[in-house]
């Protein structure tokens, strides 16, 4: 039902927007039709914005954490991380498929991650501990939005201080 509308007015925006979120199936089980895979896709060119990735900069890698590290529902959790290009624009893509079956053990995802734009260690997996009992809390729809989320403030603090700097001067 709202397939109509998303193809007439949201699709078309996604070519200048400076980060996306897609929300796809699985490609964990051909079979399981709730389980969902999330793209966050970052453009490269954005002024005081740094892409968030996995382990190395500009490199693509495929992870699959330990179970023991990091309990999951369903098929479990694969992540994605590497450069692509979307819209004929560099972006750098972090890629979640699965689900998470303990919030709390995210911080282990968290060490991870690079350029989450975080304040301090474990921010990230806090923010979602408090929306545990939000939809998509556990899967990569509540992970791309908490990091999206952070990504703003951050960009938002630069270009307050840069205001700020243009002001006094």
């Amino acid at each position: 039902a709202r397939k109509p509308d998303f193809d007439a007015y949201i699709a078309p925006q996604k070519e200048y927007a400076d980060l996306t979120i897609e929300v796809l199936p699985t490609l964990l089980d051909p079979e399981d039709k709730e389980t969902l895979r999330v793209r966050c896709i970052q453009r490269n060119d954005v002024d005081n914005f740094e892409p968030c990735f996995l382990f190395d900069e500009g490199s693509t890698f495929e992870w699959v954490p330990c179970k023991r590290k990091l309990a999951t529902k369903g098929p479990g959790v694969k992540f994605t991380s590497g450069p692509e290009t979307f819209y004929d624009k560099p972006v750098q893509v972090l890629e979640m498929d699965g689900a998470f079956g303990n919030i709390a053990e995210l911080v282990y995802v968290e060490h991870q991650l690079r350029n989450t734009s975080t304040e301090y260690y474990g921010e990230l997996c806090h923010a979602m501990l408090k929306l545990a009992d939000a939809p998509g809390s556990d899967n990569g729809t509540g992970l791309m939005q908490t990091l999206a989320a952070f990504a703003i403030r951050d960009l938002y603090e630069k270009k307050k201080a840069e205001s700020n700097e243009t002001v006094e001067a």
